[in-house]
């Protein structure tokens, strides 16, 4: 985990736009908009690396509720396109929508046809190297 966020950090495309990251008790509240918990990695990614910007993704944010990937907006969506319930968005991408299991894991899952069965990550650490440095 150190060592995927020093490398994001190093590739940091801050510029103008300063985000914040989040406590545990903006977390909480997040939860309970989207009336399921978050997995702890993606807890831990969210508390220390949401504030990143880099590559061509952006992933879900959770500080500012007008943002275009403000996580429970995000959700909401994915949801109601059809993504299972139990799956919580990442990051949304041309080709899909990143999301995370309960138990960890990222997928790729694409409106329409499903869960992309070649695009699975063992974390979001996992995802983040091989997937949003390299966009």
């Amino acid at each position: 985990m150190e060592d995927v966020i020093e490398l994001l950090r190093e590739r940091h495309q801050g510029g103008l736009v300063a985000l914040e990251l989040p406590d545990e008790d903006r977390l909480v509240e997040i939860e309970e908009q989207l009336l399921i918990p978050l997995p702890g990695d993606y807890k831990e990614f969210l508390l220390n690396a949401s504030d990143i910007l880099c590559g061509s993704l952006e992933p879900a944010t959770v500080m500012d509720d007008y943002a275009h990937n403000f996580l429970p907006e995000m959700a909401a969506n994915a949801w109601d396109q059809g993504m299972p319930r139990y799956l919580i968005p990442v990051c949304e991408a041309p080709n899909g929508i990143y999301a995370m299991s309960q138990e960890g894991a990222v997928l790729l899952w694409v409106p329409g046809a499903g869960i992309s069965e070649e695009e699975e990550w063992g974390s979001i650490w996992q995802w983040a190297r091989e997937v949003w440095l390299e966009s």
